[in-house]
């Protein structure tokens, strides 16, 4: 039995449909990416994966505010 990873299907997904060209997209087009993209973070989230992810960009910020004030 074959699976697939719903995490790396919505992964192509979106990797196919930033390939075009920008201005061939309609706003419903657009759209759809963005939802994509929401649900592929929805996805990737709670794994362990999107928490280094979600760590580094935390120290990332974090770093950031401290060099400013």
């Amino acid at each position: 039995m074959m699976t697939i990873n719903v995490g790396v299907l919505l992964a192509v997904v979106v990797v196919m449909r930033l390939r075009r060209r920008t201005q061939a997209r309609s706003r419903a087009e657009e759209r759809n990416t963005a939802l994509f993209v929401l649900a592929l973070g929805i996805v990737i989230a709670p794994t362990p994966l999107g928490q280094g992810i979600f760590d580094v960009i935390g120290q990332l910020v974090n770093g950031i505010s401290r060099a400013g004030t």
